[in-house]
C-alpha cells in the first residue's frame, strides 16, 4: 500500500533506527517510546490488522513473537518485557499495518489495564 507508513518504511522510503531485518521482517526503535525500550516489528508484508491475518500468515507471525526476546535482551530489557499488539479502533491501532511493539528496561511496567 502506498500510503502505509509502515510498507515505507519497509521499503526504506522513511528512515528508521533499524535493530533487525531480513526478508520477510523489520525492526525499529519506536519514535515515540514508552519505555527505555520500545521497539515495533512488522512484517514487510502489508497485512492491515490482527484480524486480517490468514492461516498463511501463521509462520511469520511465529517468526515474529520468536525474534521480540532475542531483540528485547539485545536492546537491554534483559530481565522480562512485554509484547502487545494493538488491533482496530477499539484495540487502539494506530498505524493500520499490523505491528508488535516490544516493551521492557530496567523497571517493572505499569500495570496493562486499571481495575
Amino acid at each position: 500500500m502506498s500510503d502505509c507508513l509502515f510498507c515505507r518504511i519497509a521499503k526504506g522510503e522513511i528512515p528508521s533506527n533499524k535493530v533487525y531485518e531480513d526478508e520477510e521482517i523489520l525492526a525499529f526503535k519506536d519514535i515515540h517510546p514508552k519505555a527505555p525500550v520500545h521497539l515495533l516489528i512488522i512484517p514487510k508484508k502489508h497485512i492491515a490488522t490482527l484480524s486480517d491475518a490468514q492461516a498463511e500468515d501463521a509462520p511469520l507471525l511465529g517468526r515474529m513473537l520468536a525474534l521480540a526476546p532475542r531483540l528485547a535482551a539485545d536492546q537491554g530489557a534483559t530481565d522480562g518485557f512485554r509484547t502487545i499488539i494493538n488491533t482496530g479502533r477499539v484495540g487502539g491501532q494506530e498505524v493500520y499495518h499490523l505491528h508488535l511493539h516490544v516493551l521492557g528496561g530496567n523497571a517493572p511496567l505499569p500495570a496493562m489495564l486499571q481495575h
